[in-house]
C-alpha cells in the first residue's frame, strides 16, 4: 500500500461553528435519507460522537458510539477477532473495517438484548470506525503519529443484523497537535457519512 501525504486541514482551532455546521448537515441528510448513525471511536475517544450530540434532536439520527480505545472492548463490544489485532495490530484497514461492522452487529442484536436501540430495526443505518496514533507518542516508522485509519458500513437496518450492504475505508496522515490529529480524524470521519448520504436516494 502506498503511504497517503500528510495532511493539514486548516483552521483546525476547534472552530465550533464549523463543528455545528457539519453535525446540523449530517443530521439533515440523515434524515433526507430516513437513516441512523452510529460511531465506533478509538483514538478520538468520543470526540465525534460529542459533536452530533451537542445539537439538539440528534436522537432521532444518531442511535450512539462505542468508545473502543483498547484491544479489549474492540474484541468484546465490537466483536473484532483478536487474530486481527495480533497479525495487523489495531491501526490497521483490517480492525477499523472489523469495528465498523461490529457495530452493525451490536446494534441488530436486539434478540441478544444488546441492542443500541429498537429504532434501529426499522430504518437503514450507517456506522463509521476510527483508529489511529494521536500522539504524540506511540508511533513507528511503519505507523506515524497522525496515522488514521478509517471505515464505514451501511447495513438495510432489518434484524437479525446481517453483512452490510457496503463496507470502504480509507487512511489518512495528519499532522499537528495531539488535539488537532483527533479533531481532523473526527471530522474526516462524519464528512465520510455526510457525503455517502448525500448520494442516497430520499425516503419518502
Amino acid at each position: 500500500m502506498t503511504r497517503p501525504r500528510p495532511l493539514a486541514l486548516p483552521q483546525w482551532t476547534l472552530d465550533e461553528r464549523a463543528i455545528r455546521l457539519l453535525a446540523l448537515s449530517l443530521g439533515w441528510a440523515a434524515q433526507r435519507a430516513g437513516a441512523r448513525l452510529a460511531l465506533a471511536e478509538s483514538c478520538t475517544g468520543g470526540l465525534a460522537s460529542s459533536w452530533l450530540t451537542r445539537i439538539g434532536g440528534s436522537s432521532q439520527w444518531f442511535e450512539g458510539g462505542v468508545v473502543s480505545y483498547s484491544n479489549e472492548v474492540k474484541i468484546h463490544q465490537l466483536q473484532v477477532p483478536s487474530a486481527l489485532l495480533t497479525e495487523h495490530g489495531a491501526v490497521s484497514e483490517p480492525v477499523a473495517k472489523a469495528m465498523a461492522q461490529g457495530l452493525g452487529q451490536l446494534a441488530g442484536s436486539s434478540t441478544q438484548g444488546s441492542a443500541l436501540s429498537e429504532a434501529l430495526v426499522s430504518a437503514p443505518f450507517m456506522t463509521a470506525a476510527i483508529t489511529g496514533v494521536a500522539g504524540p507518542t506511540g508511533g513507528s516508522k511503519e505507523k506515524p503519529v497522525g496515522l488514521v485509519w478509517f471505515a464505514w458500513a451501511e447495513f438495510d437496518g432489518q434484524p437479525p443484523q446481517g453483512p452490510p450492504t457496503r463496507v470502504w475505508s480509507n487512511c489518512k496522515i495528519f499532522i499537528g497537535s495531539r488535539e488537532a490529529i483527533q479533531q481532523q480524524a473526527a471530522w474526516y470521519a462524519l464528512t465520510g457519512l455526510l457525503g455517502h448520504l448525500l448520494g442516497r436516494p430520499i425516503r419518502v
